[in-house]
């Protein structure tokens, strides 16, 4: 069961998508990662990279976030994405975009869009074949004083040479890395 864990939609259960290929974030990673930025959300920008069920921008919305841009090319998560959306009253703060990561942010720095967090859940072997980081950093959709946080498989060796690494949480075979 994937659930809000705080804030205006807190204990509201969310639709999963049902396929392998998307891995929903547990609880608990879910709550050291809103522990560690619960300071910043609060009337942020916040990208949901890689967004799957939606589950982590949904909850950012549920802790203040002012707007959330959900970003995943596999469209049956999409259809999940707005469902969940819908089930918390939440559509008028979020934008949900059906496209590759790169051209979706590609078309956000044309739209000059610039967010306080960024979220990045992609597929494990993506980070072995392309760095997303480069895209952001390129496309300049990052603000001043914003992170990015990356969820990645604990053993996964990345150099992100884009950005400053300021923490790493590993819980289980997750890792969560922030840049700055």
């Amino acid at each position: 069961m994937i659930r809000v864990i705080s804030g205006i939609y807190k204990g509201k259960k969310l639709k999963r998508v049902q396929s392998p290929l998307v891995r929903p974030m547990p609880d608990k990673l879910k709550e050291a990662l809103f522990n560690i930025i619960k300071e910043e959300v609060r009337g942020s920008f916040f990208l949901d990279g890689f967004a799957g069920t939606g589950s982590v921008g949904i909850e950012a919305l549920s802790r203040g976030a002012e707007r959330v841009v959900f970003i995943d090319d596999f469209y049956p998560a999409i259809k999940v994405i707005k469902m969940n959306l819908a089930k918390c009253e939440a559509e008028d703060r979020a934008s949900v975009i059906c496209k590759d990561f790169n051209r979706a942010v590609i078309e956000l720095a044309k739209e000059k869009s610039e967010f306080d967090l960024i979220f990045l859940d992609p597929p494990y072997e993506f980070l072995e074949e392309r760095n997303p980081l480069k895209v952001i950093r390129k496309r300049g959709i990052l603000g001043e004083e914003g992170k990015i946080i990356l969820r990645h498989y604990h053993k996964t060796k990345f150099e992100a040479k884009y950005f400053e690494l300021s923490r790493r949480v590993t819980i289980g075979d997750d890792t969560l890395s922030f840049y700055e």
